[in-house]
């Protein structure tokens, strides 16, 4: 029975007449603005220095060691690099930086990715801006229609990121050399990249797809005792997912950087041995 004191419900949203009839947008009090607040800054400061850095063109290489921006270095137009991961794929018409080429497929798998999602939609879209915080928005399709439906191709992402990772280990390798490119020395570069290279492979391996690829539709583990221990392992590792987003994403920005003071010529880079 109607009594006149039910709060208006607009024509959509939270506030359409099958939810529950509350005024207050939100009834949580504490900071719930935060996370999602934090979440904006780090997301937009990468963006911003990574775009600066893809769009420079220079700085990416000081011997043994290349930015991880810029690895493999599929164009003409490419420094040239000892030993190092140079395929000239894309011939002189490439005017522009060698880092847009590959910069596609980690960035893909991280946009696709399943933590980032959460992080993106609810920091930057507010879709919802945190859980029990009504959204703004009068209609949700999730990811049924363009240009969200493009987050289903996660998977396929994922293997081109599992080929990046393998030439990133690479490179770490070769970051065993000294400037004149003999072996058996170690820089603070060299633990730097070694520090980045774990935190890739950690972060591409706890994957969820990789976790579904490893150990998924299977009825019977102990007919599998090879893919159910690989699965535990993803498993122990996706629990870490967001850590292990947050960690590589910082590690692949600093050896990035620690590689352009060096070929900048801002310091010289320490050598252990």
């Amino acid at each position: 029975m109607a009594t006149g004191t039910e709060p208006q419900r607009s024509s959509g949203g939270v506030r359409s007449g099958t939810r529950a009839a509350i005024a207050a947008p939100h009834l949580r009090t504490d900071r719930w603005w935060l996370a999602p607040a934090v979440t904006a800054a780090g997301l937009f400061a990468f963006v911003v220095y990574s775009t600066w850095r893809a769009f420079a063109g220079a700085y990416y290489y000081a011997a043994p060691y290349v930015s991880p921006f810029y690895s493999p270095c599929l164009a003409e137009n490419c420094r040239t690099m000892h030993a190092g991961p140079n395929a000239d794929v894309f011939g002189s018409w490439w005017g522009i930086s060698p880092a847009i080429i590959i910069l596609v497929f980690p960035l893909g798998f991280r946009l696709t990715c399943y933590y980032y999602r959460k992080a993106y939609y609810r920091a930057f879209w507010a879709s919802p801006p945190a859980c029990a915080v009504a959204e703004p928005h009068a209609t949700y399709t999730g990811e049924t229609r363009f240009p969200l439906i493009l987050q289903n191709v996660h998977r396929y992402f994922f293997y081109f990121a599992i080929l990046v990772a393998g030439v990133l280990t690479y490179d770490t390798v070769l970051a065993f050399r000294d400037t004149h490119y003999r072996w058996g020395h170690m820089g603070l570069g060299t633990l730097v990249f070694l520090v980045n290279i774990v935190l890739i492979w950690a972060y591409t391996l706890s994957c969820h797809s990789c976790r579904h690829i490893v150990g998924g539709k299977l009825r019977h583990f102990s007919r599998h005792p090879v893919r159910y221990r690989a699965w535990q392992f993803v498993g122990r590792l996706n629990a870490r997912h967001m850590q292990l987003a947050w960690a590589s994403l910082l590690s692949v920005a600093f050896a990035d950087f620690y590689v352009y003071l060096v070929a900048s010529g801002v310091f010289a880079d320490p050598r252990f041995f």
